[in-house]
């Protein structure tokens, strides 16, 4: 990944954009990723008893928001569900997000990104021979026809592919039923969010929503579900009050941050006064610079509730990025005294404490940065912000060190042997930040080189 910024602070934490690279048989994008420790709770909150369920342990399973408002969602090796902004605020209720997610489970216990390799291969492997054939007919001297058929060889791939995962798509779904089921909840939020988009299945595939061309969607596949979710105990079991209002509070803060101001007006009148609409309209003068509208009405959210950790750091968003750091510190120590174990709470306030004019709270930062790192140990963020505190002590090395650590994490691999090395010759040897240099030349050699003989091999 060469491209990777971190900026600060967004949604009151750090909003990181990070390249991922997705290929399939003739494709490649690039997304980029939500960090905000409310909205990632209240995933956990929905996901964690069905991955549970799935046989699957919750802290392998690692949740991920794209800021995309596409309606979509994934899975990709390593147990990794990526969740589409468009897709959370699309979901009418709890039960419709939370049968996504069990869906994208069920790929995950039933091994279909493992499955899917072989798949990949074959459909590959046809493109391969239909591209072949093409050639052997320019050579013979067909031209024309030679051209037609490598011109329509990555759609001999792209049926094979779908044919495969129609299969897996199909289980998936059995998979959620059960997973809901075990859980106590319905299964018919998943059949809702099929059923609102059940005329894709006639649109080609370029006019297919993204989500529904890598899930083919099938009339035959609603009513299969539809039985066994029929058969279910809980199949009329409504959504939960408190579950109707997370995805209430993510919604409106998403749309605060994601959406123009005139939308955000629009949807959420000054006449309307809950909470919800209270956040999103925060968010969204705080956007607009109009500092003064958004300190009032998230002072209103805290009359609400002083206990919620997340509105107090708001508040610190709202102060830092406006420029009044000193005011901002009271906010969001009082969100880590409500949520203590939050590392991204951590980084924010060690941002405050560097920026503070007399640099006399420089200890703090690095005591709170390296806290955040016990639990994310490849946050580059973090230790962006822990080589600029060692910086200010003076400690070049270890300033260095940071920098190896945040380049690794971002694999930038050069620049992450390049600063191990140079911040060894100011370590002493057999420290753990040496040893762990050391690691860092190793393992960045060993890439480098694997990258290297990968690019070989692709112009052979």
């Amino acid at each position: 990944m060469d491209r990777k910024r971190s900026f600060s602070a967004l949604f009151a934490q750090i909003f990181t954009v990070i390249t991922l690279c997705l290929f399939s048989v003739n494709s490649a994008y690039a997304q980029s990723l939500i960090r905000d420790t409310e909205i990632e709770e209240i995933l956990r909150d929905f996901s964690e008893p069905l991955i549970r369920a799935g046989g699957l342990d919750p802290k392998a399973v690692d949740i991920y928001i794209v800021n995309d408002n596409s309606l979509n969602a994934f899975v990709t090796r390593g147990q990794n569900i990526f969740l589409h902004t468009g897709l959370i605020l699309e979901s009418h209720t709890p039960n419709q997000l939370k049968g996504v997610i069990a869906h994208e489970a069920g790929h995950i216990a039933g091994g279909h990104l493992v499955r899917s390799d072989y798949g990949q291969r074959s459909a590959y492997g046809s493109m391969l021979i239909a591209a072949g054939l093409g050639l052997a007919a320019i050579l013979a001297g067909e031209g024309a026809a030679g051209s037609a058929i490598i011109a329509g060889a990555p759609q001999f791939g792209a049926l094979e592919v779908l044919a495969y995962t129609r299969v897996n798509e199909s289980a998936a779904d059995q998979y959620a039923a059960q997973y809901l089921e075990r859980t106590g909840q319905s299964g018919k939020g998943l059949i809702q969010f099929f059923e609102k988009f059940r005329y894709q299945e006639v649109l080609s595939n370029s006019k297919r929503r993204p989500y529904f061309r890598s899930h083919p969607l099938s009339s035959n596949r609603i009513d299969a579900l539809r039985e066994v979710v029929d058969e279910s105990p809980y199949t009329d079991k409504p959504d939960s009050d408190e579950d109707i209002y997370k995805l209430e509070m993510t919604q409106a803060k998403l749309r605060g941050f994601l959406d123009g101001q005139q939308s955000v007006f629009s949807r959420f009148p000054l006449s309307d006064t809950s909470n919800p609409a209270r956040y999103a309209r925060a968010v969204a003068y705080y956007k607009g610079a109009s500092l003064k509208s958004a300190l009032k009405e998230v002072d209103a959210l805290i009359e609400t509730d002083s206990q919620n950790p997340y509105y107090h750091e708001l508040k610190w968003q709202i102060l830092y990025e406006s420029g009044r750091g000193e005011e901002s510190i009271g906010p969001i120590n009082r969100a880590m005294e409500l949520k203590p174990e939050a590392p991204l709470f951590k980084i924010s306030a060690a941002q405050a404490y560097l920026n503070l004019p007399a640099n006399d709270q420089n200890h703090k930062a690095v005591e709170l940065l390296k806290s955040a790192l016990i639990t994310e140990p490849k946050n580059s963020a973090a230790w962006y912000y822990l080589s600029q505190a060692y910086g200010q002590q003076g400690k070049d090395s270890l300033a260095k060190y940071a920098i190896a650590e945040q380049s690794y994490a971002m694999s930038c691999y050069h620049r992450s042997m390049s600063f191990a090395r140079r911040a060894q010759k100011g370590l002493e040897r057999g420290t753990s930040q040496w040893r762990r240099a050391s690691d860092i030349i190793a393992i960045s050699e060993t890439q480098l080189a694997k990258d290297k003989k990968k690019a070989r091999q692709r112009c052979q």
